[in-house]
């Protein structure tokens, strides 16, 4: 009897469902990139023959991946303390690095303490799992770790509509009617949402969850380095906020994700999350890299550039008669059908621009979308290229 797995069949379903996806190697990030024409093609960067790409695909939405400080920052870090942590920073794993960056993180995020995980999802995953609530309130469209450290809690989870604070009220309530005896309450979103591009109403999440004694969670993931302080931070919320989360690998052009809040709750974390306590310390040249990318977020005006551009972009998006969702520098087009995205999203690439496909199961069926991700490095001439390429691809394939 063969009890292993069919993986070729599962691979087969989803290539029937359309839901397949392959990895496109390039050579660099943003804003430009060489194609890789074949997997596991040797093509040396920026070669003459690769194929050259206008990248509006990534999450360095201050262009700093690429920045020559940020890779003296992290070099500099190397030399001075290594590549690597070594261990867990529980048994040897603690460089000054850390500590460095998590008090650069303190003052941007203007809380007590804070602590630096390997990755924004294993900070989610860590932390929820180590609150371990009774009961969590998540919004219906959070991020996959945020979904993962939910479940794996063992909490009971109730999901409430989408940026609907009204709903969560109503959710709270009608548990509380229910509650037998006392249960402990997290409620956690996004601040900003990747693939919709909307805030959450923060200020209305609190006070229903202040109406109940529960604690607040936000994941500022794709707000770090883009609002000064995150949401949070602009909203004026760090006192009613219990736990902040964030991530180094997104506008910061490093890696890494980190966890701000009370001495007590960051202690906490630090004893009982397990993706912290067993897992080797984040890089320390990642970690330099990072304190670095929050300087210059501080002292540039590459936030205001990125907002100037998602404004450019939205604008003329809208005059050529596409729809675009949310409200921030993340531009979600929404084409509707599924194989229409796939159409405008191969349509681009052959115009040298990559904006892709996002299609369910991570949206609902019929909200297909291409997500645009303008950065604060692209150039003006690159937002019209980008701009020029949507029209041609819009009328090739039928959508304009």
């Amino acid at each position: 009897m063969d009890r292993g797995f069919d993986l070729e069949a599962r691979l087969q379903s989803r290539e029937e469902r359309g839901l397949r996806r392959d990895l496109a190697p390039v050579d660099r990030v943003e804003p430009r990139a060489r194609r890789v024409p074949d997997p596991g093609a040797d093509v040396p960067a920026f070669d003459a023959d690769a194929e050259e790409m206008l990248v509006f695909a990534a999450n360095d939405y201050l262009g700093l991946a690429g920045n020559a400080r940020l890779a003296e920052a992290a070099a500099r870090t190397a030399h001075k303390v290594g590549t690597g942590a070594g261990a867990s920073r529980l048994v040897v794993g603690d460089t000054s690095a850390h500590r460095d960056l998590e008090h650069a993180l303190v003052k941007s995020k203007e809380t007590e303490r804070a602590l630096a995980f390997s990755s924004g999802y294993a900070a989610n995953v860590g932390t929820i799992t180590a609150l371990a609530p009774d009961v969590i309130f998540s919004d219906e469209l959070n991020h996959a770790s945020i979904i993962d450290g939910c479940r794996l809690s063992g909490a009971d989870i109730e999901v409430y509509d989408h940026c609907d604070a009204s709903d969560l009220r109503a959710t709270m309530d009608r548990r509380a009617r229910e509650a037998d005896g006392e249960e402990s309450w997290l409620v956690v979103t996004d601040s900003v949402f990747s693939m919709d591009g909307d805030i959450a109403p923060l200020r209305m999440i609190c006070s229903a969850a202040e109406r109940h004694g529960a604690w607040v969670m936000v994941d500022e993931a794709h707000a770090t380095g883009v609002y000064d302080g995150g949401v949070v931070g602009q909203l004026g919320l760090e006192d009613r906020i219990h736990v902040q989360l964030g991530t180094l690998s997104k506008a910061l052009g490093a890696q890494g994700g980190f966890v701000a809040g009370n001495e007590v709750l960051i202690e906490y974390l630090a004893n009982a999350a397990r993706s912290f306590v067993f897992s080797t310390g984040l890089s320390p040249p990642a970690a330099g890299a990072a304190q670095e990318a929050l300087r210059i977020a501080r002292e540039t005006d590459r936030p205001q550039t990125l907002q100037d551009h998602a404004d450019y972009l939205r604008s003329g998006f809208e005059d050529l008669g596409f729809e675009v969702l949310g409200e921030t520098h993340i531009l979600p087009v929404l084409v509707g059908d599924r194989e229409d995205a796939v159409a405008l999203d191969e349509a681009l690439r052959d115009r040298g621009v990559l904006a892709p496909a996002i299609r369910p199961p991570t949206v609902p069926v019929g909200m297909s979308r291409l997500r645009v991700a303008p950065t604060a490095a692209h150039t003006r001439e690159q937002l019209d290229r980008c701009l020029d390429a949507f029209e041609a691809a819009g009328e090739e394939v039928g959508l304009r």
